[in-house]
């Protein structure tokens, strides 16, 4: 019963991923997310049901448009998976529930910025303050977090992110931490609270640093400008604090 139904909400997030390559592609340029239909982006060409299988179609024709055999990129693929895997974990982690459900979107919105941010190195203004006032609401009223956890954690994760940036900016003269990362560290902070958005931050930076340090040494001599976008490190950290911050938060606590 539980491979079943861990099976059906993978092939449901995987569908739902479809969506999100659709708001991945549009939300930027400001576009409709409903009309006009999905079409190849070479040839203009309406794509049909049958060749818009979450995962299968991507697959069968082997990555390329049916029609002028242009290639689709691999995101596609990656963000339907990614979709069917998070509702898959919450399950495991969770349970069904409410709180499960709230944290699945907040996954698929996060899977969207992170996206966004690593093809424009932007995290549009409307997901994320829209994003704080929905996590100032409904992380109280589901027990996620009491009113003033989720207050705190907002004002905690957008303020870390903003004095990182004031002294960044101070210290290199030029921009550190832009702006979209610091609403969208509010954001989750709003939902997750103080603890877990500290949680997540420490982890970003962590592989933020990591990633960076393994990127300058590939890239030496290149001429690679060193900037990265934060927002997926981000996102991955809220991941890590929304599945096992518990433990972590337990294990640190146990040391001291």
């Amino acid at each position: 019963m539980v491979v079943l139904m861990t099976a059906s909400l993978f092939a449901a997030g995987a569908i739902f991923g479809s969506f999100l390559n659709v708001l991945i592609h549009r939300l930027p340029k400001g576009e409709s997310i409903v009309r006009p239909p999905s079409a190849c982006p070479e040839c203009g060409h309406r794509i049909m049901p049958w060749d818009n299988v979450p995962i299968v179609s991507y697959l069968m024709l082997g990555g390329r448009c049916r029609h002028c055999k242009a290639a689709i990129s691999s995101r596609y693929l990656v963000v339907e998976i990614l979709a069917g895997l998070v509702p898959a974990l919450l399950l495991w982690r969770y349970g069904l529930g409410r709180e499960a459900l709230v944290l699945c979107l907040l996954s698929y919105v996060l899977i969207v910025v992170s996206f966004i941010d690593l093809d424009l190195k932007i995290i549009p203004d409307r997901v994320t303050l829209p994003g704080i006032a929905a996590g100032l609401i409904v992380a109280p009223l589901l027990g996620l977090t009491t009113f003033g956890g989720s207050l705190l954690g907002a004002v905690v994760g957008g303020g870390a992110l903003y004095l990182i940036a004031v002294v960044g900016e101070a210290a290199f003269g030029k921009e550190s931490m832009g702006g979209g990362d610091i609403k969208l560290a509010a954001m989750l902070g709003a939902f997750l609270g103080w603890q877990a958005v500290l949680l997540l931050l420490f982890a970003a930076f962590l592989m933020g640093a990591v990633t960076g340090i393994i990127a300058a040494t590939a890239t030496r001599g290149s001429g690679w400008d060193h900037s990265m976008p934060f927002g997926p490190f981000i996102a991955i950290g809220a991941f890590v604090a929304t599945i096992w911050g518990d433990t972590i938060l337990a294990w640190y606590g146990m040391l001291f």
